[in-house]
């Protein structure tokens, strides 16, 4: 996969600033008069704002400029009014001066309908003056007197004019251009060619020609651009301006480059280079030299691209050009980013980002943060990445450059999107597109679908990820964009493969392949091949596909892609890993491991090890597998501490690193070391969870407690402090098993594996397990349920995750068993286990669940810091609900106002009910509650980018919904208090159930143990709302008094409700709550 970066685009080219020339008029000499006194004092106000502001602009204070400018217009705008003749005329003409400025400043800031209105307003102006008195020679006559010029000078001054009035209908043009409005341009444009054509100005009509281009290109009207720079060219060569006619062949060179067509741009660029050497234009050559440099870098060929910027440096250094001289280091820098050596682009880079600095273009220091930002994103180091990409943004928004902020945002997307966070790389990318669209940017809204579509497709949104990348697809057609068509359509290939569909999907690498070809895009070429192979690999048609990565792996060493020989590398040995040539897919894995660790690029290196691993597991040789998986995690270990305190990102990231800790396992238990192996996955699991948590201990608790290093008697003695039966399962796809310990509190660890069905996945299983009880009926009682072979699901679990180990569960029913769950197994209600005999596992075990062992720990010594905790109790029921996102109010709940009401008279505590119960009040009392029972909806899905919330009543600007990121921020971050609370019990549905990572549930109940509480009681589905307040009443009665724990209080519940004459016998309404963490 490939994303598309909006990166610095280092072509050496004409500035807009440079295109747009003002209109200079010399000062007036007027006589002294009150009238002249009168206007001469605001006159040199406006003066002096004029040039406040031009300076302003030329430090890049972009804002201020502006609103000295404009002061300096309203005032000229002013004076223009007085009737008298001199000072109207000349006035006039100088307001018509501040709009062109005020005009070319909106362009630079790509703020193109304020440049028209501007540009628009200069052209009314100046043919109010042409009329006046009736026609220009008075014009001139009546100005030149009045400044004490003779009349001999009205030729000019009718000459200037007219200059003026040519200026302001081209910067007409290229506003309306901008703005896509082709009719009006075509108007203007026309008017333009023939004022240059009528005074001969053949100079004059070439420059506007190739300029016009310029900006035809910046809009990504590749066509029209080449059209004009090739107008442009034809008349330079026949009036003979050499000059003229090698800056137009180097805006052909740019048109191509930006086209993709890197070999045709290289050819114009050395048309260029040739003639500035003729005419001895170092600069010119030195411009040349390094744009032949980009172009070799698009190229892949990052040796020739090099050898061109040390040659531009040198003749940027001669002639002190500093602007070019961090030019050519950044480009540099972007040459040894393609070969790897990422240390070594940061230093030119820092050269670069000090030059800007020195000279005070800060155009250029955003740029460098971009670029330093790019190579930090390369090494893995995300959060220094995004810190120098907000820092670029920051200087892009303060000088008013909408298109570099839309690249910055989309940017940030792509680290987001590479460390997980996939919401907020939606969000970044939603943003730059939207900016993109308004500001008319074709190209930049071409990348920002493809790569809205790329968040997509990881996520599995495979048709949603086709709908925006065929968006783009259509846009980089319409424009032209052929490296960009090239891209898209190998991502389009990577989304149809996601969905299985691997002739469409190969049928679009072929056209990626057929584009990277035509225009000579070596890494492009590279790319499209090693999909392909990847293809085919999986299509089992390892011939071809071994054929292709062999291509590949040509082309990344011919153009010295060092990231891309090791992909390369490594997918030939996953092919002849499958064809069960393990000896030569350990050489193509240690080939591409010793790539990895030259380029310090972790992740590769990591997965390599991990490859190696499964290879060397796959011979028999167990003991080189296992070192090479404990090396592939101790990769890991440096990765989540280059993820510093980013939660969200260390549970995303761990998705892709699950595969070897499993693997791990697997080898250990081959070697019969399967105690070993509850080390491993211990140290696999819920691990940001216990991060989080280890954050609310004292420092005392902290140094006692390391939660990579949980070792064997570590486990026994939490096994012991809990007097519980441990059972901890872990889930070994890649070899379709089951592991499974248990852990007494005497610590005699008992190990069972379990060969998984075949014929179905686990996850379906699951899902047909909760249907069988109608846990997805949105609490209606399922009239379908029976208890038979047939249908039993509940039967079949047990039989998979009890029986194994029954005989080394606890005889006694009031021994506590903790189950520590994996995957999809944290849906199941282990109460609702049934044996042969269809006795539920609850009538014969008191059941708890945690998240790991690990966790267990920290919520102990969480129970440890609440126990004595005086505060209130906190009972919220049926608030007035918040809307959806379709806009409509979620179901009154009365049931859960009688539920709130029945528990507070237990608990002699005043609930909170309806309209009360607002999302600031609820919050805030949390804070020091003692207790927290939440009777309200509980919302599954996405929430504001969380994953879950709780239904509250809105209020002001709270939406009524207090996420699991809020209960995060607000109580589990490092610089936040702990909950007080010894319990919370969250009854409502769907409270226990989230999105299901390698790290475990991700959802309310996890934010909740992160902010601190021991025991949580959740919720697996929407519970019928009488079997509810009964067994909540229940609970509470057990709990308070009868002065059971949490785990007693809840199964004496549930056996109440198994009593035909008091409850609900059917599971679905009493098996969904589950109680986590500490029973005392």
């Amino acid at each position: 996969m490939k994303l598309r970066k909006f990166g610095v685009i280092a072509l050496i080219t004409l500035s807009i600033n440079g295109l747009l020339p003002s209109l200079q008029l010399p000062m007036p000499l007027w006589e002294a008069s009150v009238l002249a006194q009168t206007v001469d004092e605001r006159e040199r106000e406006a003066n002096e704002l004029l040039q406040q502001g031009l300076d302003l602009f030329n430090s890049d204070q972009s804002q201020k400029a502006l609103q000295a400018l404009h002061q300096a217009l309203n005032i000229y705008r002013e004076i223009c009014t007085i009737p008298e003749e001199n000072f109207h005329l000349y006035n006039c003409l100088i307001k018509i001066k501040s709009l062109n400025y005020l005009g070319e400043k909106y362009l630079i800031l790509v703020d193109y309908k304020q440049a028209k209105k501007m540009f628009t307003e200069s052209l009314i102006s100046i043919e109010e003056v042409n009329s006046f008195q009736g026609n220009k020679i008075c014009v001139a006559r009546t100005l030149c007197l009045g400044i004490g010029e003779s009349e001999l000078t009205v030729t000019d001054m009718i000459g200037d004019f007219n200059l003026v009035k040519t200026q302001s209908l081209t910067n007409l043009v290229f506003a309306h251009v901008f703005l896509g409005e082709d009719s009006q341009a075509i108007n203007y444009h026309q008017q333009s060619l023939d004022f240059y054509r009528e005074t001969n100005d053949a100079v004059g009509e070439a420059s506007y020609l190739n300029k016009l281009g310029v900006i035809y290109r910046s809009q990504g009207e590749y066509e029209r651009a080449i059209d004009y720079n090739t107008q442009s060219l034809a008349i330079y060569r026949e009036i003979g301006d050499r000059q003229g006619e090698a800056n137009s062949l180097n805006e052909l060179g740019n048109v191509y480059y930006d086209l993709g067509e890197s070999k045709q741009s290289i050819d114009f660029y050395t048309q260029s280079l040739a003639i500035k050497r003729e005419i001895e234009d170092r600069q010119g050559v030195a411009a040349s030299l390094n744009n032949l440099g980009v172009a070799y870098f698009s190229l892949g060929e990052y040796q020739k691209a090099i050898d061109f910027h040390r040659k531009s440096l040198v003749i940027f250094q001669e002639t002190e050009d500093h602007r070019g001289e961090a030019a050519c280091l950044a480009g540099f820098g972007n040459a040894h980013l393609g070969l790897g050596k990422y240390r070594e682009a940061i230093d030119f880079y820092q050269e670069s980002l000090a030059i800007y600095r020195e000279i005070g273009n800060r155009q250029g220091v955003a740029d460098s943060l971009n670029n330093l930002a790019n190579a930090y994103y390369s090494l893995g180091e995300y959060e220094q990445t995004i810190d120098l990409y907000e820092r670029s943004l920051v200087i892009k928004k303060e000088m008013g450059d909408r298109q570099g902020v839309a690249g910055s945002l989309d940017n940030l997307g792509t680290v987001y999107d590479s460390v997980g966070d996939y919401a907020r790389a939606i969000d970044f990318r939603e943003q730059s597109l939207a900016i993109f669209q308004d500001i008319g940017d074709r190209r930049g809204e071409a990348n920002s679908l493809s790569n809205l579509g790329l968040v997509y497709e990881i996520l599995g949104e495979y048709e949603q990820a086709i709908d925006f990348l065929q968006q783009a697809l259509a846009i980089d057609r319409e424009i032209g964009d052929s490296r960009g068509e090239s891209i898209v359509l190998l991502n389009l290939g990577n989304a149809f493969k996601g969905l299985r569909e691997y002739e469409q999907a190969i049928d679009f690498y072929q056209k990626s392949l057929e584009i990277a070809q035509k225009i000579g895009d070596r890494q492009g070429i590279g790319d499209a091949l090693g999909n392909l192979g990847s293809s085919y690999r999986i299509l089992r048609k390892y011939e071809q596909a071994i054929d292709f990565q062999e291509q590949s792996l040509a082309i990344k060493r011919e153009i010295e892609d060092p990231r891309g020989e090791a992909v390369s590398l490594g997918n030939l040995g996953n092919i002849y890993n499958n064809l069960g040539e393990h000896k030569r897919a350990i050489n193509f894995h240690e080939q591409s491991l010793a790539i990895d660790r030259e380029i310090k690029n972790l992740q590769g290196e990591a997965n390599s090890l991990r490859n190696l691993g499964f290879a060397f597991k796959n011979v028999g040789n167990f003991t080189e597998a296992e070192t090479r998986f404990y090396q592939a995690i101790d990769i890991h270990e440096k990765i989540r501490e280059l993820l510093g305190l980013k939660d969200a990102w260390k549970v995303s990231i761990f998705e892709g690193q699950a595969q070897t800790y499993r693997g791990l396992q697997n080898v250990l238990v081959d070697q019969n070391q399967p105690q070993k192996a509850l080390e491993v996955s211990e140290q696999g699991r819920a691990r940001a969870l216990v991060e989080l948590s280890l954050r609310k201990l004292s420092p005392q608790l902290k140094e006692e407690f390391t939660p990579q290093s949980l070792n064997l008697a570590e486990i026994k003695a939490i096994a012991k402090e809990q007097n519980a039966t441990l059972v901890e399962y872990s889930l070994i796809s890649e070899s379709n098993q089951l592991y499974i310990w248990v852990i007494p509190p005497n610590g005699e660890i008992k190990f069972r594996s379990v060969n998984l069905p075949k014929d179905t996945s686990l996850k379906k299983l699951v899902q047909a397990s909760r249907q069988s009880l109608g846990a997805t009926s949105s609490g209606e009682k399922d009239s379908t349920f029976q208890n038979t072979e047939e249908t039993n699901y509940q039967r079949e679990f047990h039989k998979l995750l009890i029986e194994p180990i029954a005989e080394f569960l606890p005889q006694n029913e009031a021994e506590r068993i903790i189950f520590i769950p994996d995957q999809e197994l944290f849906l199941i209600p282990f109460a609702a286990l049934q044996d042969a005999n269809y006795t539920y596992l609850i009538e014969k075990h008191t059941i708890l669940t945690a998240p790991s062992i690990q966790a267990l720990r920290l919520t102990h010594q969480h129970r440890e810091r609440v126990q004595n905790s005086s505060g209130e109790i906190l009972i919220v029921g049926n608030p007035k609900m918040p809307q959806n996102r379709e806009g409509k109010t979620l179901p009154n709940l009365g049931w859960a106002q009688k539920e709130a009401e029945a528990v507070a008279k237990i608990l002699k505590a005043n609930p909170i009910l309806g309209s009360q119960a607002t999302e600031p009040a609820i919050l805030e009392k949390m804070a020091n509650a003692k207790i927290i029972h939440l009777a309200t909806h509980g919302i599954l899905g996405e929430v504001d980018s969380s994953p879950g919330a709780i239904a509250l009543t809105p209020a002001g600007e709270d939406d009524g919904y207090l996420t699991t990121r809020e209960i995060m921020e607000s109580f589990g971050l490092a610089a936040t208090p702990p909950l007080q609370a010894e319990l919370v019990v969250l009854s409502a549905c769907d409270t226990g159930s989230g999105e299901i990572k390698s790290e475990g549930v991700v959802g309310l109940s996890r934010s909740l143990i992160a902010a601190g509480v021991p025991t949580i009681v959740v919720s697996l589905w929407q519970v019928p709302d009488d079997d509810t307040n009964l067994l909540m009443t229940e609970f509470y009665t057990n709990l308070y008094e009868r002065k059971l724990d949490k785990a007693q209080a809840m199964r004496q519940a549930m056996l109440t409700m198994l009593n035909e004459d008091r409850g609900n016998f059917n599971p679905i309404a009493w098996a969904a709550f589950t109680v986590i963490g500490e029973a005392e």
